[in-house]
């Protein structure tokens, strides 16, 4: 069965973090992709555009074969549904995430009971650190895989990458250097950061 690695975000910039937990989900899975939603379940969408997001993650994976599309969705477990009715229903679909966002995905009310333990019947999670290791409860242990990376890129994030950029600091080191124009052009000094 083919093994699939999804990063989901909202890449607003990519950032080198996301590069990393690409490369280190690599040796776990026979290919990689992106997807970019159109809404998010817990932000707003602002700052770059659906397609800059889009171009900027293509320019920031092209080395790691990596394919790159939008999607309606937000949830991963309907992005996974997305997935397997484009694509067929044998891959294993493996969702890449920091520890913060796996802890977001199992705590979040999905309004129905059971509906976290169905969902991972769908779909599972490599979780890599982030200010922390994320431990998930046993009842999951065999569907939250933990993913290790080799340096503190993790840490990094798009808010830090836009506040930088909103006070005129260094930040161009934060992402992949084939964006930084890009995001140079994107994102105007003393802009704002918000959330996104």
């Amino acid at each position: 069965m083919e093994r699939l690695g999804i990063l989901s975000g909202s890449f607003n910039p990519p950032t080198i973090a996301h590069v990393e937990l690409l490369r280190a989900a690599q040796p776990f899975v026979d290919r990689l992709h992106c997807v970019v939603p159109r809404v998010f379940p817990h932000k707003d969408f602002f700052g770059a555009t659906l397609e800059q997001r889009l171009e900027m993650v293509r320019l920031a994976t092209r080395e790691l074969d990596c394919s790159v599309a939008p999607t309606d969705h937000g949830l991963f477990v309907e992005i996974a549904r997305e997935y397997r009715e484009k694509h067929g229903r044998d891959a294993r679909l493996f969702f890449l995430c920091g520890a913060d966002a796996a802890e977001r995905v199992i705590g979040w009310d999905y309004g129905e009971p059971g509906f976290v333990e169905r969902m991972f019947g769908e779909l599972e999670l490599l979780v890599a650190p982030r200010k922390g290791e994320y431990l998930p409860p046993d009842h999951l242990r065999e569907r939250v895989h933990a993913l290790r990376m080799e340096d503190d890129h993790h840490l990094v994030s798009s808010t830090e990458v836009r506040e930088r950029i909103a006070r005129g600091e260094e930040w161009e080191y934060l992402v992949p250097e084939s964006i930084v124009e890009m995001a140079r052009a994107i994102y105007p000094k003393n802009a704002g950061a918000m959330a996104g």
